[in-house]
């Protein structure tokens, strides 16, 4: 046997028993609280077909917490890794753009007919694109604030308006025009450049002065006394704060009286503005 065939040989045995980085394993703890919130989406998805509308709109928060937990583990135990990354956003996907489109669809936007799917389809398929377009972002924009409405957001916005409504005494279906415009909307701010405040850069292990803490204990308070009217507010809030910030910066910008600067003849010269950072 020659020692050009076992070299040939042997490189086709080392092709074929090459060992890719899946085959070392994955990460167990972070990818449970993952998996944990995949179970809760897909729950809201099975009640919502049954029609317990309260509970499907509570597995959507509970997912949410899972949801932030992961990466929280994953930091902390230094186990981060791109399996991690990709099957979060496929978990997100689920819990977060198919459950709350599938509940709102089954509470209002049935009686809508063909609009009332394509506004829960639109609802997903602009989830599916702003987490695409956050993974590739990763690193080039500030971390400060996430360019369009993240898709938990918009989630919590549906499941706390379904808590709401049945909070107040209501029952059964409500198939009103605003829930249709409501699910467009969210679904174009989550596509959208506008900007909104991601509060990534708030450090919660550091000292702080007392008063805020105080502060704090009392907000708990308010939320723990009415859940479902707070978070409601908390969410509606959130979302319209990105537009609300957006068209404040542009009235800033367009009233805002330029800077005079002498130029070398003598004359003033007015120095407006063309951009700011966000």
């Amino acid at each position: 046997m020659s020692k050009e065939f076992k070299r040939e040989r042997f490189i086709r045995r080392e092709k074929f028993f090459r060992k890719d980085q899946m085959k070392k394993g994955i990460y167990i703890l972070p990818n449970l609280f993952t998996t944990a919130s995949l179970f809760a989406g897909i729950y809201a998805i099975i009640a919502s077909i049954q029609g317990n509308f309260i509970h499907a709109s509570i597995a959507i928060p509970i997912s949410l917490i899972l949801d932030g937990l992961d990466g929280r583990v994953a930091r902390m135990t230094h186990t981060t890794s791109k399996f991690g990354v990709e099957y979060d956003s496929l978990s997100d996907l689920v819990a977060f753009g198919v459950a709350p489109a599938i509940l709102a669809y089954n509470w209002s936007l049935a009686a809508f007919g063909k609009w009332g799917w394509l506004a829960a389809a639109m609802f997903v398929t602009c989830g599916a694109l702003r987490l695409a377009r956050f993974n590739v972002q990763v690193g080039v924009i500030d971390s400060r604030y996430f360019n369009g409405l993240a898709i938990p957001a918009a989630a919590i916005v549906v499941s706390s308006t379904v808590l709401l409504y049945f909070y107040l005494g209501y029952e059964g279906a409500f198939p009103h025009l605003s829930i249709l415009v409501g699910m467009m909307t969210l679904a174009l701010l989550m596509v959208s450049s506008i900007k909104f405040y991601s509060f990534k850069d708030l450090h919660f292990l550091t000292r702080e002065p007392f008063m805020t803490v105080v502060l704090a204990v009392i907000l708990l308070i308010v939320v723990l006394a009415e859940p479902q009217i707070m978070v409601f507010t908390f969410a509606v809030s959130y979302a319209i704060s990105g537009p609300v910030w957006g068209i404040l910066k542009l009235v800033k910008r367009l009233f805002s009286p330029g800077k005079k600067q002498p130029t070398p003849g003598g004359e003033i010269k007015t120095e407006t503005k063309t951009g700011e950072a966000p």
